[in-house]
Order: structure tokens, then sequence, then C-alpha cells
């Protein structure tokens, strides 16, 4: 208790907070869209809760939702899941040489709370890839917020989506929000690279059953990635944060 209270006290935590409020509404936006999605995708509104509550990550609720809905095989959901969700090894191996040094059980609640705008804003925030004073805070002070603003939205969206007409074309709205999102995290050559990969990817493997495409194109796009930016940094000791 003492070590939180010091760190949401600390001022990087309200400087996290405060760069991540500015990005909330879009986030807010996209959780609204995801939980209307899982009701009217037939998930039923204990599921739906547990799935937004655990799974915690709105690209990948939305690629799967539309697979279960259409009956196809728990594999194939798995695997879309997962494939969507690989640009979190990528994340993690970016944050290693920040929080390699902390003990397990610290890193596995801080991949939890882990989200695509948190990376950039911190990255932005500490581009040398060393442990400093502060860091730790920043991060909670953004994930914090980032977390809210998703999983308040989202739960209004579950118990409310029977009042949300169809009609008013919310799986496309989901559609521009993920493209706004993704054109935020296209800051460099390999990520420009990697997105124009996927899409061709994508329109080559359009003919494939229940939106395999999907796969292929994560998987290319992933490839290249890796490819382009192969090196992965040593881990290192975390540094005290002092207030």
């Amino acid at each position: 208790m003492d070590s939180w209270r010091t760190t949401w006290r600390h001022p990087e935590f309200r400087r996290g907070a405060r760069e991540m409020t500015g990005i909330a509404l879009g986030i807010a936006a996209w959780g609204l869209i995801a939980g209307v999605t899982m009701i009217q995708s037939g998930l039923g509104v204990p599921l739906s809760v547990a799935m937004s509550l655990l799974v915690f990550a709105g690209t990948a609720q939305l690629a799967a939702l539309p697979l279960m809905a259409s009956g196809a095989p728990i594999w194939v959901v798995w695997a879309t899941a997962l494939c969507v969700n690989l640009r979190f090894v990528i994340f993690s191996a970016q944050w290693r040489p920040y929080f390699g040094g902390y003990p397990f059980g610290l890193r596995l609640r801080l991949s939890y709370f882990t989200a695509d705008l948190n990376y950039v804003m911190f990255m932005r925030r500490f581009p040398e890839p060393r442990p400093a004073p502060g860091q730790l805070p920043y991060f909670w002070g953004g994930v914090v917020t980032n977390w809210l603003s998703w999983q308040v939205p989202s739960l209004v969206g579950i118990f409310a989506a029977e009042s949300i007409p169809t009609a008013w074309g919310i799986g496309f709205a989901g559609t521009l929000a993920l493209l706004g999102l993704t054109c935020s995290l296209l800051s460099d050559r390999a990520t420009w690279v990697a997105a124009a990969v996927a899409g061709c990817a994508a329109v080559a493997a359009y003919a494939l059953p229940l939106k395999l495409n999907i796969l292929v194109a994560i998987a290319a796009a992933v490839a290249i990635g890796l490819l382009i930016d192969p090196k992965t940094p040593a881990p290192a000791m975390p540094v005290e944060d002092r207030t």
C-alpha cells in the first residue's frame, strides 16, 4: 500500500495520466464499440463482462467476435487472437531494458495493463533504453488512465447495447476507430513497411475462409518487422524512484 501511495503521488504518475488523457476520448469510443459489438454478436452480458475485464485487448476481441458468431472452430478463434496480439511480444522486448530487473510478479501485472498507446507514449517520454527514476510511476499513470478509459465505456456498451440500433453502423465505426489507432502507431520506417506488407497480404489472401487472411497479414507483418529490426536489448536492473 505504501509503495502504491508513493507511486501515485509521484510527479511522473500525474504526467503519464495527463498525457494519456489527451487520447482517452478515442479509447473510450473504441471501448464503447467493443462492448456493443460483444452483445450484438450474441455473447451475452456475463461473458461480455468477463471478456472485457480479463482479455482487455480490443483488437483481439473485435477480431475474434465475428469468428465466434459464425461458429468457427475454437482453434481458429484462439489462433486469431494470438496472432493479433503478437505485437505485444515486440512491445515487451522493447520494454525489457526498462523493466526487466523487476520481480516476476510485478512484471506480470505490468503485462496485463500494457497497451499500444501506452507503449507509444512511454517510448516518447523515455527514448533511452535504460532504467531511470520515474519510469514506473509514468507507466502506471498512463495505463491506469487507459484501463479506465476502456473498461468504463466498454461496460456501458455491454449494458446499453440493446438500446443502440444496429442501423447506426457500429461495425463501420469500429473499423474507423481501429484505423485511427493504427495510424497513431506508425512512427518509423519499420512500422510503415510492416503495415504496408500486412495490407497487401490481407488483400492477396482475402479469398481464404473464416477470415484467415487476417492471420496471413499478421504473420507477414511480424516477419517483416523482425527482419527490419531484429535487435533485442538486454535487461537491466531497475533504478529506485525517489519522490
